[in-house]
């Protein structure tokens, strides 16, 4: 038995997943911490906000550098750094009592470990363990796998915040994220990747190559909505319940079911990816959205309405990413899609900044969180437009003008 014998396609998807479990489960629950800290700080939303969404921001722009990194000089040793220093601004986010200290330590600590723990990186190794036609069903597997963290690390932040205090809560995090560090040895490639486009190419090449085609720019343009909806979601749910008189259990369980139904509609949007067109499934998904929301802004606001929403909104809510990861494998090859992807996802993490951001700014400057839902809607339709034009050929089987 060779020494990376044990590292089979299984093993580096099985461990892949409880990576993005673990580090996606435990910063979705960080909304959770949004009123005890402004309470005790005294600070208002909008110094939270900024934190987290300093951290999607710098998430998405460090995750082409280290999906980089990733593609050239291995995933696993990015993944198990990113993972210590993830635990590390965690452990001082309790000790963050000034908006410098807790945009150091959740804005920048965590903003950089998440860009090396989440998808682009992650990923990108599945990505190239699966032959073509398996690889969309693995990743929707991998992405279903982020979606079980929500569904389970948020009751226990909610329970850890409960039983020792918010502070205690996220040093007990900090210990949790460690358990990201062995997995990361299945990470170790033996570079023999099933690409359609096995050829050399280097890395400028690759870059030059994706900038000249509209359908990445227009992945780029979709997948900045997807990062405004679910950021603004994943933080601001919670205090928008509480501030229509719902019990604060209500957005925990909300939260929670969403990251249950997503275990399904990102496992079905990855099976569905390998059968029919990811361009016409990504558009549907956005369209879906703008209605889940509608709906939920028309209808009364009851602890089931909620629970109705939160089924809706997770059955759509990480489906884009292995059909978006999938299509830029399947456009440009898998050979540097762990620093394409990371590109695409940077305009994710924008739309992350902007949704957090502003959903704090809004609510302070008019008391209200009606302006960014309905804004949303408005950008889930441009969106769900935006994929259309996508041509999901690969580049290699195009004229010759493009290979």
């Amino acid at each position: 038995m060779t020494a990376g014998h044990w590292r089979t396609p299984a093993a580096v998807l099985a461990c892949g997943a409880i990576i993005l479990t673990v580090a996606m489960g435990t910063r979705q629950g960080f909304g959770l911490f949004l009123q005890p800290m402004v309470q005790e700080f005294g600070w208002g939303r909008t110094t939270f906000s900024f934190a987290m969404a300093l951290s999607n921001l710098l998430t998405g722009v460090f995750q082409p550098v280290f999906g980089a990194v990733a593609d050239r000089l291995g995933a696993a040793r990015v993944v198990a750094a990113s993972a210590v220093l993830y635990a590390v601004g965690l452990a001082l986010m309790p000790a963050s009592d000034t908006a410098l200290l807790l945009n150091l330590s959740a804005g920048v600590l965590i903003g950089l470990a998440l860009s090396g723990t989440m998808f682009g990186v992650i990923l990108g190794v599945i990505g190239r363990a699966y032959p073509p036609e398996r690889r969309s069903f693995a990743l929707g597997v991998a992405t279903a796998g982020g979606s079980f963290g929500q569904f389970v690390m948020l009751p226990l932040t909610q329970w850890l915040i409960a039983s020792m205090g918010w502070k205690g809560a996220l040093y007990a995090l900090a210990a949790v994220v460690l358990v990201i560090v062995p997995l990361a040895v299945s990470l170790v490639e033996r570079r023999a990747p099933h690409d359609a486009q096995a050829r050399q190419q280097s890395l400028g090449e690759a870059l030059r190559e994706a900038s000249r085609e509209p359908g990445f720019w227009y992945l780029v343009a979709g997948f900045f909505v997807c990062g405004f909806q679910v950021a603004f979601i994943q933080v601001h749910l919670p205090a928008f319940l509480i501030d229509s008189g719902l019990a604060a259990s209500v957005g925990a369980m909300a939260l929670a079911l969403i990251g249950l139904f997503n275990i399904a509609g990102s496992f079905l949007a990855g099976a569905l990816g390998g059968r029919y067109s990811k361009k016409l499934l990504l558009s549907g998904i956005y369209f879906a959205r703008a209605v889940v929301i509608g709906l939920f802004l028309w209808f009364p606001l009851t602890p089931w309405t909620v629970y109705a929403f939160a089924a809706g909104i997770g059955f759509l809510w990480l489906g884009t990413v292995p059909l978006t990861n999938g299509l830029v494998g399947q456009i440009f090859g898998v050979r540097f899609v762990a620093t394409l992807f990371g590109i695409v996802f940077f305009s994710h993490q924008v739309g992350s900044f902007l949704g957090v951001w502003l959903g704090g700014y809004l609510y302070d400057a008019t008391g209200s969180y009606h302006l960014v839902w309905w804004g949303a809607i408005g950008l889930s339709i441009l969106a769900g437009l935006v994929n259309l034009p996508i041509d999901e050929r690969p580049l290699a089987r195009r004229t010759p003008a493009h290979a």
